[in-house]
């Protein structure tokens, strides 16, 4: 085996020295990089050149002293004395929220007109400022300057005040996204010696999942408040309902449900989600989140049901109509919403699920799709051969098995698959197999 490469270490121009930018500066330096940390403020610049920390954060103070101590962290207030020899700026600026919620991006656009006027060669701009999709393509790079040696990336910052150092040198995650793929590698490249593998994505992709990232700790930590909320008014102890929720790693905490798709239904979620909210009214109690819950499902399939209604044909061929794969439970399944809607409208339907036999179901199961659809035998086919040959625009609404994916990937077509992804976003792409 070929050994590794020897360390070669960047050359680095920090942007902005508040808490991600210094954090960062500083640690770049320990892992041996070069690195010059730019501010307007001269205080942080001359607390860094002085080696102190500008203000406090566990473990910076030391770092700081070390790298600057060493040669290998410095300070200016120009940046163009520190793109000078820089090989990649790293954007730091903050991006404060307007009052209707906006991004405040003056700071970015500053910083990037100033990167243009200090532009001497080559320069790979990465972005680590939390910015929404889109802003490293209409914003960064139009004010940097479209130029063939200048490339525009993400590297969006996980680092939480408090634990930012550590959160720096033990990374959960580590994203870098771009179009040019060398760039995005030197970015990454940075962080070779960390102990976890970096995600190279879109750009787009990099700057949203920065916001998913945040969306879903945000609802995290109201869900367990919510819980524990509702768990005080029936005196039951909290941690100790979160603390088992939490030892199932299988569904619980885990990527289990993370999966973008159709609504869900089903005999359980939707029956114990009302169940939860109208003894939670009765209490007086507002729980806004889980109260939301069901709602955002309905809002999801309408979605759904829109972009079936956008399908520029007429007979439309319906694959699955349990609520989920492998199972013939039809109980407030969203695909009965969805073919009493196409109906409504005037589509021709027929329905296809491996796994239903009307003959075969009874009970409330049974009881629930007749009322809804009295006629659903006359929609259900016998075969998915049968169904695609009848179809002129197809749905899948649960994810077929690779036979029966590589069946409709050959049909071609009108295919809405809203199965795995955002609803509309495939509406003439066959399903890969």
């Amino acid at each position: 085996m070929d050994p590794s490469p020897p360390f070669q270490p960047a050359r680095v121009a920090v942007l902005g020295l508040g808490y991600v930018g210094c954090v960062t500066a500083a640690c770049l330096a320990r892992l041996g990089h070069r690195v010059v940390g730019v501010d307007r403020d001269e205080y942080k610049v001359r607390n860094v050149l002085a080696g102190r920390a500008p203000f406090f954060e566990p473990g910076l103070e030391e770092l700081v002293r070390e790298n600057a101590g060493a040669g290998r962290l410095s300070a200016s207030t120009s940046i163009a004395d520190a793109l000078k020899e820089a090989d990649i700026a790293l954007i730091c600026v903050g991006t404060p929220s307007e009052k209707n919620g906006n991004l405040d991006l003056e700071q970015l656009r500053r910083v990037a007109v100033e990167i243009k006027s200090a532009l001497e060669g080559p320069l790979i701009v990465a972005v680590r400022s939390t910015v929404f999709p889109g802003t490293c393509q209409e914003v960064v790079l139009p004010n940097v300057g479209r130029r063939a040696d200048v490339a525009v990336v993400s590297n969006p910052e996980f680092l939480r005040e408090g634990s930012a150092v550590r959160d720096f040198m033990e990374p959960s995650l580590l994203v870098v996204g771009g179009d040019d793929a060398v760039a995005v590698k030197r970015v990454a490249d940075l962080y070779a010696s960390l102990p976890v593998a970096p995600c190279l994505v879109s750009l787009r992709t990099a700057e949203m999942i920065k916001y998913a990232c945040n969306a879903f700790h945000a609802v995290k930590i109201a869900f367990a408040n919510e819980v524990g909320t509702l768990c005080a008014n029936l005196d039951i102890p909290s941690h100790e309902v979160m603390d088992t929720l939490c030892r199932d790693e299988k569904l619980n905490i885990s990527a289990a449900y993370l999966k973008p798709g159709f609504a869900f239904g089903g005999s359980c979620l939707p029956k114990d989600l009302r169940a939860l909210v109208y003894r939670a009214a009765r209490m007086d109690l507002k729980l806004p989140l889980l109260e939301s819950a069901l709602p955002s499902n309905e809002q999801h399939l309408r979605r759904g049901i829109q972009a079936a209604l956008d399908l520029p044909v007429k007979r439309i061929g319906i694959f699955g109509l349990a609520f989920k794969e492998n199972t013939d439970d039809l109980r407030e399944s969203p695909v009965v919403s969805l073919i009493e809607q196409l109906l409504g409208k005037g589509r021709e339907v027929r329905v296809f699920d491996p796994h239903i036999q009307l003959d075969q179901i009874y009970g409330s199961n049974r009881n629930f799709v007749l009322e809804a659809i009295p006629h659903i035998g006359k929609l259900l086919g016998g075969s998915v051969d049968e169904l695609l040959d009848w179809a002129e625009g197809l749905l899948i609404t649960q994810r077929p098995s690779a036979e029966i994916a590589a069946k409709i990937g050959a049909r071609g077509g009108a295919v809405l698959d809203l199965s795995s992804d955002a609803p509309g976003s495939r509406q003439t792409a066959a399903v890969p197999a």
